[in-house]
């Protein structure tokens, strides 16, 4: 087995993306997030990111780790957390910690533990689901798609999403709003005139789109805007030819029965595992 450490998005699209692609909903978040930095289309950062590749002689598993965030190893196999935890030890001394598959997270935090010293704790847990067919839900108003002049309210909104989910990651919102803007991958709901929910989604890869963030601001909630508007947003991948996925908190009953409702299906659950 040949454990392979590179900082070079291109190099390691080329050699793992026929890996990955074999079940691009599946491995969305480790697809989307090594082809931004590859494509050069990802925010700038101050350090590098450090990717991993297992070889058995053909990939086997993978993980990265972005700046500022843990290891995310995704579906990796159990048996495979451990040398990945070694190669990541070989180049990081400090390491928040690791998200993915339940198993596959504990055991590299076991391992990175031994090494590194502290524990290791679940602190979270995600649900990835595909939309297998669309049920529309509606609410009072309507959407739309983002205008230059909500730039300011969608990065307002982007920051109360990220307080909300925990992400301390330093994001400029206003150039993520710019983005969202130019891709036009964002939507807005109206009521009355007024705008009360956001939902974005991802550039397709490989024929996968993956929404979010959904947001709707507190004093606009309960009314389903955040859920009509991901059925809208569905429908539009849904008729570009793409496949729809989303990610929910396990500890949201709500989110997951809205987006049953509208035709998500679980795929796998994931977990965040931190390290004192």
């Amino acid at each position: 087995m040949d454990v392979r450490v590179t900082s070079d998005p291109q190099a390691f699209e080329q050699a793992v993306f026929p890996f990955l692609q074999q079940d691009p909903v599946l491995h969305t978040i480790i697809m989307s997030n090594v082809h931004e930095r590859a494509s050069g289309t990802a925010q700038s950062e101050d350090e590098p990111s450090y990717f991993v590749s297992v070889h058995a002689p053909d990939v086997v598993g993978v993980a990265m780790r972005t700046p500022g965030r843990g290891v995310y190893v995704g579906a990796l196999r159990e048996d495979l957390a451990e040398p990945i935890a070694d190669a990541y030890a070989d180049v990081l001394p400090r390491l928040q910690g690791v998200a993915g598959d339940r198993p596959a997270a504990h055991r590299f935090g076991r391992r990175w533990c031994e090494l590194r010293g502290g524990a290791a704790t679940e602190t979270r847990g995600t649900r990835l689901h595909k939309l297998v067919e669309l049920t529309p839900l509606t609410a009072e108003g309507g959407p739309r798609p983002m205008r230059a002049d909500d730039l300011d309210l969608v990065a307002a909104w982007g920051e109360g999403f990220a307080a909300e989910i925990a992400d301390q990651v330093g994001t400029d919102n206003h150039e993520w709003a710019e983005r969202r803007l130019a891709e036009h991958t964002l939507w807005i709901w109206e009521a009355n005139g007024e705008p009360v929910s956001m939902a974005g989604h991802r550039l397709p890869l490989y024929g996968v789109c993956r929404v979010g963030p959904v947001y709707t601001p507190p004093e606009h909630r309960r009314h389903g805007y955040a859920g009509a508007l991901t059925s809208h947003v569905t429908a539009n991948i849904l008729a570009a030819g793409n496949q729809a996925c989303l990610y929910t908190d396990l500890a949201n009953p709500t989110s997951n029965k809205i987006y049953h409702q509208a035709g998500y299906r679980p795929v796998a659950d994931f977990v965040d595992v931190e390290f004192s």
